[in-house]
């Protein structure tokens, strides 16, 4: 009788079609895309649980099988104090989800004939062209070495080409790129080059996965081989063929409302606001369009980039890539000996990809290919199983007690909620 009930209430819940920015997007029960509605219940029962808990301000998740939506779940708070409710239209910081759109922005000039994976970096962005890499002598002395051979396009979008980020890790590079403000939100494109061309690379090219800057250096070539603005270039091309509406690097006035607030763990263990420059302003137009993690968009949004990707390339008739490039896109390129993006996984041409679905926790049809962003933002897309989940919060763990632990582990638990409900 309960797996009735539920299966009735996933029906009802669930209309034919869900308005996923223009055109809507077919939905359907579960059982009818070989999943059970009984088990897939679990992923909003425990995303709800750990809203009541007062571990997550809220959530968002959305599963799409075979073409079509078969859960679409809000919970909890967008605000807690305005006790706003979070809303499957909430607009999210997707932060380093924005990667993965930036790199089909590439692999699109990429089929044009624009730039080929074996050249210099250099060739296109000529400030590189005599960039040393940090090192040390004998005596702990900094010295800055010659690159044993010029940075490729192709380590470039692994993020092998020897750059860091300046806040996933703490090397002597990192502090230099902090102290350069390299991410300003004032700097433009340009501004960004021109300081990042007065540092040392923090690695020799091609001798181990870092996460970098690389795709926001991604995003300045395509503003420079597509002759538009890099944001324009995302909106015309990217944004507006597969109608992600509310996908950009600002809030519109109008939309502001629909914002979700961003949360932490405070000294004591209660959810507060986070501030500083990682929660800059989004009502305002950034001076830097950050192809590496300036965008703000929706689960709806962005199931629309996510079904393009498992389409090979297309959708509804609009065709951005074809399907070679996108597989080109999720083959890992990092050699064995190299630092995993996490276990299991490698890395293929802006987006991560899983090799080992034992390593990964046990889940994971071949191919699968995925990324996060720094708010708690998450997706993969499954090409053997022909699916894509997509998960939105808006929290990081702060400080204090709370924080020990962490913020939950939606990822991992959203995987074995999913899995578990494919029944076919």
């Amino acid at each position: 009788m309960r797996a009735l009930l539920i299966g009735l209430a996933l029906a009802t819940a669930l209309p034919p079609t869900i308005a996923l920015g223009q055109p809507s997007v077919p939905t359907a029960k579960p059982e009818n895309v070989g999943m059970s509605s009984e088990r897939l219940a679990r992923l909003k029962e425990g995303m709800s649980s750990l809203v009541q808990q007062g571990r997550l301000a809220g959530v968002v998740t959305l599963v799409a099988r075979h073409g079509k939506v078969v859960e679409f779940d809000a919970a909890g708070k967008r605000d807690i104090a305005a006790d706003l409710p979070m809303q499957k239209d909430s607009i999210f910081r997707i932060y380093s989800m924005s990667k993965p759109i930036t790199g089909v922005a590439m692999m699109m000039l990429f089929e044009e004939g624009k730039w080929q994976l074996n050249d210099p970096v250099a060739k296109y962005v000529p400030e590189f062209a005599d960039l040393k890499v940090y090192g040390t002598d004998a005596g702990g002395n900094m010295v800055l070495n010659a690159q044993t051979h010029a940075m490729t396009m192709r380590e470039l979008m692994s993020h092998t080409g020897g750059f860091t980020y300046g806040y996933f890790s703490n090397t002597p590079v990192d502090k230099l790129q902090r102290d350069a403000d390299l991410l300003n939100i004032d700097n433009t494109l340009d501004e960004f080059i021109k300081r990042l061309a007065k540092l040392p690379l923090n690695a020799q090219p091609g001798s181990d996965w870092h996460y970098s800057i690389s795709t926001d250096i991604q995003g300045y070539i395509v503003q420079k081989l597509s002759g538009m603005p890099f944001e324009q270039f995302l909106e015309q091309r990217i944004f507006k063929p597969l109608n992600m509406a509310d996908t950009g690097f600002f809030v519109p006035a109008g939309k502001l409302k629909r914002l979700a607030e961003f949360y932490e763990y405070g000294a004591d263990g209660h959810l507060q606001v986070v501030h500083g420059r990682i929660n800059h302003n989004f009502a305002a137009r950034p001076a830097l369009s950050s192809g590496g993690g300036g965008l703000v968009s929706t689960a709806a949004d962005y199931l629309r980039f996510c079904q393009m990707l498992l389409n090979g390339g297309k959708l509804d008739g609009v065709r951005l890539l074809s399907p070679r490039t996108v597989d080109l896109m999720r083959t890992n390129v990092l050699s064995p000996a190299m630092t995993a993006p996490s276990p299991g996984a490698g890395f293929g041409l802006g987006i991560a990809v899983y090799t080992d679905a034992v390593a990964a926790g046990g889940y994971y049809g071949k191919g699968t290919f995925f990324w996060g962003g720094a708010a708690g933002t998450w997706f993969w897309i499954d090409p053997t199983e022909d699916l894509i989940v997509i998960g939105m919060i808006q929290q990081i763990a702060g400080t204090g007690a709370a924080a020990v632990a962490g913020v939950p582990d939606v990822r991992g638990l959203s995987h074995s909620y999913v899995y578990q409900a494919i029944v076919d």
